[in-house]
This record gives structure tokens, C-alpha cells and sequence, in this order.
């Protein structure tokens, strides 16, 4: 069940440290393991990532590409209310996600010229979403929606097959309803290594995109440099601000929510009412025992944590030092506490469910985790664009600075700085 602390007794040091240490970490161990992926699929290419996707997930898949025909069956055995579900999380997040696109701009310079910064969106673009034993149509719809209202031309995706070679009808429909181009039967470190470095059938991309497990994460990180990547976007993490007039039946609730996705996920709970929190505990154990990832959820709540804090003030500076992936305010008046929230990667209102927003509230559901909501957003239009400076100054405007730029040249002993400007202003 979930461990409880209480902040009047417990020593602040050791409350924040165990605040700050987060969901799961990769180990010394399995960062060997994703080293070893990344190297034999740069060599070795679609021979190696087949081989790990018949190790892991499926023993006889002989192609690695998702074939039209494929498409064409997941339409057919699609159940209607998904399709329609499918379709109306794709236009809410289209909605919110296009005010979000910038244009390029540029400023006058007095003495002739003109400076600004042209925006592009990238060229191709890959979304990992989980698979295997589970489907997440919501990822693919999170995360290739706001690509293409970002303009991005083209969008793959990559999904761990099941046993059997095959793909959730729902998520290879979500894939061709968002717009993305080619979907591949590829998951874990490898998916990641292949979007990096190409391989035969599997083409290079300039950014991959999307939530995975520890050694996804890991991967991307490894990766970064060789490519872009959105963000530390690991196992679940869920905190929630509950006062007394809090509903300990809904707190359990969007607990289970999160905690669910899998046994690493790690959930909070903060609260200045001995009774919410009590309350709440009774509410978990009674929702326990009706939910049918019942086993994976005691082990996410093993590793949780609820605080009994002595203010309403206090809760939010342990939620800020935890810096989840979602935070809930189940408060009174919400909209009067959501500037204490300073770190925090969705914020939900009142009674607001979490399933809401990963599914179809609007905003990507691909958030950041393991305390990176310091200093990290989620996937969004902006997560596809990239922006170059454009300088184009006149004669004259040359002229006028550069006395600062000479100045400077010679302060960090750069001559030919200087003498790159001096060349340009002693021709007349």
C-alpha cells in the first residue's frame, strides 16, 4: 500500500531527498546493454535490429515495415467507438496545438539593414509509442498530431509488434488518421538507434518524439547529439495537492490512473487533512481490488509516497521539489493556487481527470518525467521547429558598431575578429 510520511517529523533533508529522487533510474547494468544496441545497429543495421525485435518481441516477424495491406485490415476490424474516439482526440489536439505555430519575424536597424530569425519545421520526424503487450493509440495521435500542424513533411513511427507479428488495429489506424507516412515493427533501443542512425529499410530521422520505458529513455539520451530528442520521457509520475475539500475517492483515482501504466510508475500525494489522506488510503485499497492491473499497481504504490504536510503552502513546495510529470490541484478555488505551481509537466484543475488529458483534452499527453519538468515542457508544436538568426547589416550600420566589435575583438585577443571588421570600414 502506499508508504505515508509526515512533515512535521520527518527531517526536511530527507523528505526532499527522497522527493528529488524520482521514478527509476537507469543502471550502470542496463546502460551497458542499450551501448552494446546502439553499436550493432550503427554497424550492423536492419540484421541486428531484426534480431533483437525476434528476441524481445516477436520470434518469426520476417519484415520490419508495416505493409499496406495491414492498413487496410486494421480499418476493417477497428471497433466503430475507438475509430470515432480516434478521430476526435486527433481534431481536439490539432485545435489546441495550431494558435501554437510562430511565423518568422524580423526587426529594422536604424542605419540600414535588418535582423530576424526564420523559423522551419524539421524534415522528417520519429514518434516511438509502446507496444508489445499493450497498444497506445493516444501516443501516436500525442505526438504526430502536433508534428504536422508544425509542418513536419514526413512522420514514422515506430511500435514494438505482438507475439504474432502484428499491430493493434487502433494504433496503425491512429498512425494513418494522424499522418504519419511508415510504421515499423521495431520497439525498445533499438527503435531508437535505427530513427538515429538509418538503417536499410528504416530511414534517418532529425528528431524522434515520444514515452517509452527505461532503456528508450536511456537511448534517446545516449543519442542526443546524433540526433534531437523531446525530453526525459520515462516511466509515469502523478503528485497530487489535495485540501479538505478534496474527494479521497477521486484522489485514488487519478493515483491508479497513472500508476497503472506500469510497476516503475511512482505517484504523490500531498495533503494538509489527516482525514483526506486517511480517507484516501481506504479509497485505494476499495478501487484495488476492482482494477485488472491490480499486481502492477501495488508495485508502483510500493514506491510511492503520500505526505501529510502541515500547510497548504508546504504541499506545494514538495510538489515543486518533485517536479511531476502531472500534477492535479484538488483544492478549492484552483485558479487562486496555480501560480505556486513552478514545476510541473500538466497541471490539472479541480475535479479534472488525469484520462482526460492523456487522451483527448488537447495537449500532448508526452510529458516530461523524472524531475525534468524543471526545466522542460511538454511535446508541442515548438518541439518541431527550429529557428535560424538571419543578420544582414548596411555599411553604415557596420559602421556604428564597430567600435563595440573592435573592443571586443581585442578584450578576448581575436585579431582576426577585428581585422574582418576593420577591412569592411577602411574601404572608403
Amino acid at each position: 500500500m502506499l508508504p505515508t510520511l509526515e512533515a512535521s517529523t520527518e527531517p526536511r533533508a530527507r523528505l526532499l531527498a527522497r522527493l528529488k529522487q524520482g521514478a527509476s533510474q537507469p543502471t550502470p547494468e542496463m546502460e551497458a546493454q542499450v551501448r552494446t544496441i546502439i553499436e550493432r545497429v550503427r554497424s550492423e543495421g536492419d540484421r541486428a535490429v531484426l534480431e533483437y525485435t525476434r528476441q524481445w518481441d516477436s520470434p518469426t516477424l520476417e519484415s520490419l515495415e508495416v505493409a499496406p495491406a495491414e492498413f487496410e485490415a486494421a480499418y476493417q476490424r477497428i471497433d466503430p467507438a475507438v475509430m470515432t474516439a480516434i478521430q476526435h482526440a486527433i481534431a481536439r489536439v490539432r485545435r489546441f496545438h495550431e494558435p501554437m505555430r510562430p511565423s518568422s519575424w524580423h526587426l529594422l536597424e536604424a542605419q540600414g539593414g535588418w535582423l530576424g530569425q526564420m523559423v522551419r519545421p524539421l524534415e522528417r520526424v520519429g514518434v516511438y509509442a509502446p507496444g508489445g503487450r499493450a497498444q497506445y493509440p493516444s501516443t501516436v495521435i500525442m505526438n504526430a498530431v502536433p508534428a504536422k500542424v508544425a509542418g513536419v513533411e514526413e512522420v514514422i513511427l515506430c511500435t514494438p509488434p505482438r507475439h504474432d507479428g502484428t499491430i493493434p488495429p487502433s494504433v496503425l489506424v491512429a498512425a494513418r488518421e494522424a499522418g504519419v507516412s511508415r510504421v515499423f515493427k521495431v520497439g525498445g533501443a533499438q527503435a531508437i538507434a535505427a530513427m538515429a542512425y538509418g538503417t536499410q529499410t528504416l530511414p534517418a530521422v532529425e528528431k524522434i518524439v515520444g514515452p517509452g520505458n527505461l532503456y528508450v529513455a536511456l537511448a534517446k539520451r545516449m543519442l542526443w547529439g546524433i540526433v534531437g530528442v523531446d525530453l526525459w520521457a520515462g516511466p509515469s509520475e502523478v503528485a497530487i495537492i489535495a485540501d479538505e475539500s478534496a474527494n479521497p475517492a477521486y484522489i485514488a483515482a487519478d493515483l491508479l490512473t497513472q500508476l497503472e501504466h506500469g510497476a516503475e510508475s511512482v505517484g504523490y500525494l500531498f495533503t494538509p487533512s489527516r482525514t483526506v489522506l486517511q480517507q484516501t488510503l481506504a479509497a485505494l485499497e476499495q478501487q484495488l481490488a476492482q482494477r485488472t492491473r491490480r499486481a502492477t499497481l501495488e508495485q508502483a504504490l510500493a514506491h510511492s509516497l503520500a505526505v501529510l504536510t502541515r500547510s497548504l503552502p508546504e504541499a506545494f513546495e514538495l510538489a515543486n521539489a518533485a517536479a511531476p510529470e502531472h500534477l492535479t490541484l484538488m483544492v478549492h478555488n484552483p485558479m487562486q493556487w496555480l501560480a505556486a505551481v513552478r514545476n510541473a509537466g500538466c497541471i490539472l484543475l479541480g475535479d479534472t481527470p488525469q484520462a482526460a488529458g492523456d487522451y483527448v483534452a488537447g495537449p500532448s499527453h508526452t510529458l516530461p518525467t523524472g524531475r525534468a519538468a524543471r526545466f522542460e515542457s511538454p511535446v508541442s508544436v515548438e518541439t518541431f521547429l527550429k529557428r535560424s538568426s538571419v543578420i544582414a547589416l548596411s555599411r553604415d550600420a557596420l559602421r556604428t558598431l564597430a567600435p563595440d566589435i573592435l573592443a571586443l575583438a581585442h578584450e578576448e585577443g581575436f585579431d582576426a575578429h577585428a581585422a574582418a571588421v576593420q577591412i569592411r570600414i577602411s574601404e572608403e
